[in-house]
Parts: C-alpha cells; structure tokens; sequence
C-alpha cells in the first residue's frame, strides 16, 4: 500500500476504507506540482486577495465563496481561500468543491485529517469563524475547572460520551514504590492486546493511548519528577488491564503524578484526536530492486508501538520549509518460512518498502536522509480487523507494484496464525519481472505451505518471460478468484494505484463478490 503515484499532498481517500473504493487522482498540469506550490506560497503574492488582512468570517459569508474561481473552505474554525490551490490538488477541483462554501472540517477528517493543512495553506488563511454566543453547562464548566487541578490517582470522567456509555468508559489510577511509578488504565474491554496500546515518555512527558475500535483512551501528563527513558508495559489481555511502569529516577515519593493535558483522561473518537508523532532513527537502508528500498526506523527508547496488520503509519518531513506528510504501511524486515515458530516482535524496530520516484518530491527527500537523520513517525491508522481473515476459508490478495507492502504482514498472520485458512492466492501485478518485490522469498514461501500459491503478472514483459502477462482484467480475476468450495467464505484484499484497485473492486463485484468480502486499501 501507498507508496503509488507520487503526491506528497494525496487528496481525499487516504483513510484506509473497507470495500469503499478508492481516490482518483487527476493528471495535474505542467508547473502544477506540490514543489510549484510551495514556491507561490513563498513568492509573496497575496493568495487571499485581502492584502494581509484577516476577517472574523459569519456562516452567512462563508456560503458566498463557493465557486471554482471564489471558493472559501473553513476547516477546524479557520477559513481558507482555496481558490489559487484548486490547480494543485491531486484530487482535482471537484474534491475541493464538495466543502466550498461551508464547514469541510468533517470531510476532511474522513479522507485526510492526517496532513498539515496549517503549513499547507498558511498563505491561503482568510480568517477564524465567528463564534455564536452559546451558554455553557454548569456540569461542563465545573468539569473544566476539575481539570485544572493536579493529578493524585482518578480524576472525574470527561462527559465525552453519552451517559449510558459512561460505565463502558475507561478509567485509570497510579502507584509507586521507592523505585518505579506504575500507571494502570482498566479498558474494561477483554482481548486487549499490546498493538492496541502505544506509549511515548520523554523528557517527563508521557502519553498513553489505548485503541478501542473506533474510539481511543488517553492518559497524557507532564510528569512531577524525571523518569529513565526505560518502559515497560504490561497487559492482563483477558480482563483488560494495561500497566505502564516507569523507573524514577530519584529514589523520592510522588506526592501527585504530575500536571494533566488538555486531551487527558478522555475516551473519544479517534478521529477527533490529532495524530501522534514521535522522531525515529534512521539505522539502515536496503535496496529492494532497482526503485525501491527497505529503510528501518528505529523508535525512540521511551516509545512503546506495535502497528497492527494492515494498518499504516504517516512520515512527516520538512521539504523546503513545508511540512509534507505521507502513508506508509509497515512491512517485515524478510518474509518468516518457518511458521512452526510463533511470531517474533521487533519491538523496537519499523521496516518500510518504499519506491524512490525520479521527480517524487517527497520520496527523493527520504533517500537523502542519511544514517543517523531522524523523521517523524505517526501513531498506526487504518481499519483493517484481523478477524475478517480469522473467520475466512478462501485469502486472495490482489497486489500492484508496492501495493504489495500491506501483503506482506496479512500473509504472515495468515499463514502464523489462521487455521481455518484452506487457500492464500497472491496475484502480484508489476511492469517488469525487474519490478518484482522479494521475488525470491516469495517462491521459496509457496514452496514451504502448500495453502500459498503465488502469480506474478506483467504488462510489460520482456520476450523471455513464459508466465502470465497483462494488466488487471475480468477474464485474469475470474481464472484466479475462485473459491475452494462453492460455499466457502472468502475475503479479498486489493491494494495498488488507484486505477487499480477501482477496477479490480468493479471486477470483482461483477464476478459476484459482496462488499463485505472485499477489503481495499487505499491511500
């Protein structure tokens, strides 16, 4: 997954969905590139057409600016003058215009709420929306002042959720010895597992989140003392109890466990909360073929993150002194062929496959880091759910070019773990047998499980290749997508550019899948 055409500002679709189809881009014309754009950002022009002012903008006036050539976008309170932005925006003006006019802050955290949106379109900023007086709960603005005060153990519940939810919602409590601080946050949920639960302490900073479906527990508190960077996390999976413990550094006793942040103690939607990042080592870089690359990140030493099977993380860079974020899906360091071993977690380690584009913006920069360089690393996104796999017969992946990088955990899961698992289909499709990622490993892992059939497939093949060629296509997907009993329950996960897997959903559709059988993943 999403390493496809090079865009380091992707347009709407970047959120993973199941089944919902993915973006097109639009061919974006000569000097429209995200470079372009950040070169008229910095040229001095007045890109609001309000020489430098800044309007406190009503409902009534926003809904004025809503054409191609006048098209005003309000996201998170802040109103921006897209207009000069239309010609550059991968996803093309029609995008753009589904939120002119009117508060797109909602659309926007669908399809993209990961990119810097403030860096972006600074030059664009008209002004904030003006706030309409509204009066203020008595219980919310004591739940204010509660906030206020120091932490020592439980703090009363944020009103985040319905009342009827309340009892459902997460709760955390704090206790020490003379040596360790240890932080125990009760999910109250069962099957809780240590890729749900992602912790970063530095410098008496500490943060921890726990995933829960589609909704996240956050403890966040800058710390009364200074611990070591050492953290340990512990988790009674059956009845849902994660332990964070922490080393003091000074064998003193806590009085409180330090002062609370704005988002602490709150169970909210993942959506409505900002994206995570933390700075990760560069420690080496592999070539892969000819184009693309293995890097491995180290995370810091107070970070603890596992990201999920199927899901991605963002890399955020500083190009030309904007900040350009883009997905990417964690890979394995090689392809495990010995599944009579359980799975190893590298715990410290993240592994990417990426495509170096020639006039890629962004992955050009990434092959400019050096060993030793940092970048930042976002918390893992996606909704991809390990049990549409647990209860399937019948695993077919439809791969193009590094659409093949969320692969290659699914198949280690699969193949590890799923029993119940009768076939594992990979249809890789790339340009040339040149283009092929882990040809080599891939072959010997069909040889190994007898449940693995691998297809490589090439549109543009050279005259000695003697396997299958073309592009993706009805006649390709109704010779491979067969299910090993007539009744058997199947999933179907497609990943590539997005032409790619449009059609190969449309295909498949037509062949008799249901959408709830196919999972694309899309960036």
């Amino acid at each position: 997954m999403l390493n496809v055409p090079p865009s380091a500002f992707p347009a709407p679709g970047s959120q993973q969905r199941a089944a919902a189809g993915a973006r097109s881009k639009v061919p974006l014309k000569p000097g429209r590139s995200l470079m372009d754009w950040i070169r008229l950002t910095k040229s001095g022009k007045d890109l609001t057409g309000l020489k430098g002012r800044l309007l406190e903008v009503t409902e009534h006036e926003l809904s004025k600016h809503n054409k191609k050539e006048d098209c005003w976008i309000c996201i998170r309170g802040f109103v921006y003058n897209v207009t000069p932005y239309m010609e550059y925006h991968p996803g093309g003006e029609d995008e753009l215009m589904k939120a002119a006019g009117t508060d797109g802050t909602d659309l926007f955290d669908q399809v993209h709420r990961w990119v810097n949106y403030e860096s972006m379109l600074k030059e664009c900023l008209v002004g904030r929306m003006a706030v309409k007086p509204i009066a203020v709960p008595k219980e919310i603005s004591s739940a204010v002042s509660e906030d206020k005060k120091q932490l020592n153990g439980v703090l009363p519940e944020k009103k985040v959720l319905a009342s009827s939810a309340k009892d459902l919602s997460p709760s955390y409590d704090w206790f020490q010895t003379d040596s360790l601080i240890t932080i125990v946050i009760y999910t109250k949920q069962k099957d809780m597992s240590a890729d749900l639960v992602i912790v970063d302490c530095q410098d008496k900073q500490l943060r921890g989140e726990i995933i829960m479906d589609d909704h996240s527990y956050l403890v966040e508190v800058d710390l009364d003392h200074a611990v070591s960077e050492d953290v340990a996390v512990n988790i009674a999976e059956k009845v849902g109890k994660v332990e964070i413990i922490l080393k003091k550094k000074d064998n003193v006793h806590w009085k409180n466990l330090g002062q609370p942040s704005e988002g602490h103690n709150t169970f909210i939607k993942r959506t409505d909360r900002g994206l995570f990042y933390r700075k990760c080592k560069l420690v080496s870089k592999t070539e892969v073929t000819h184009d693309t690359k293995l890097f491995c990140l180290m995370l810091p030493k107070g970070t603890h993150l596992r990201v999920p099977t199927g899901q991605h993380v963002y890399l955020k860079h500083i190009i030309a002194g904007t900040e350009v974020v883009k997905p990417y899906t964690p890979v394995l360091p090689f392809l495990p062929l010995d599944f009579q071993e359980p799975p190893c977690h590298d715990d410290v380690h993240i592994y990417l496959m990426i495509k170096i584009y020639s006039h890629g913006l962004f992955t050009q920069a990434l092959d400019h880091l050096q060993i030793g360089d940092y970048i930042s690393v976002s918390n893992p996104e996606g909704n991809f759910k390990k049990s549409q796999v647990q209860t399937s017969e019948d695993l077919l992946l439809l791969a193009g070019g590094t659409g093949f990088t969320p692969m290659v955990k699914l198949l280690n899961f699969a193949l590890t773990e799923v029993s119940c698992l009768r076939t594992v289909k990979l249809i890789f499709f790339n340009k040339t047998e040149d283009d092929i990622l882990w040809r080599n490993q891939l072959e010997q892992l069909a040889l190994k499980d007898e449940r693995f059939e691998v297809q490589f497939i090439l549109s543009q093949p050279s005259k000695d290749w003697v396997g299958k060629q073309g592009k993706i296509s009805p006649s390709l997907l109704s010779e491979f997508a067969k299910r090993s009993r007539r009744d058997s329950k199947g999933l179907i996960c497609i990943c590539g550019p997005a032409p790619f897997t449009e059609q190969g959903m449309q295909y498949l559709k037509d062949l008799g899948y249901s959408q709830e059988e196919i999972h694309a993943f899309t960036a």
